[in-house]
């Protein structure tokens, strides 16, 4: 009995196309269920034109326009230390640190 090379005959009937295809929809049904999380994404703290500023002696955060000072109870982050993206150094710093009333850094009083 001869021996067939497999994907020959599958070239042949036609039927190598539908594997690549179905392994190509596999790959990408891979991907999603993943949530991307192999591609590097990072969801910006504020959209554009917006800036992140840090509650006064809480771990809260809202965003503003560029064009505008934070609201009462808000300050802005100091220089440097201004989170950019979710789960980003400073996102994560921010979550056990706050500000008190003279803008000196403290521990949250609401941190776990």
């Amino acid at each position: 009995m001869p021996r067939t090379n497999r994907p020959a005959i599958l070239l042949r009937a036609g039927r190598l196309p539908v594997v690549v295809a179905a392994a190509l929809a596999a790959a990408a049904a891979a991907t999603v269920l993943t949530g991307c999380a192999d591609f590097g994404y990072q969801e910006n703290i504020c959209g554009n034109g917006e800036y992140p500023a840090l509650s006064v002696g809480g771990t809260g955060s809202a965003c503003f326009s560029d064009k505008e000072e934070p609201s009462a109870g808000y300050t802005r982050y100091p220089a440097g230390k201004v989170p950019q993206q979710v789960d980003d150094k400073w996102d994560v710093y921010w979550r056990t640190h706050t500000l008190d009333k003279d803008g000196n850094i403290v521990a949250a009083p609401d941190a776990g």
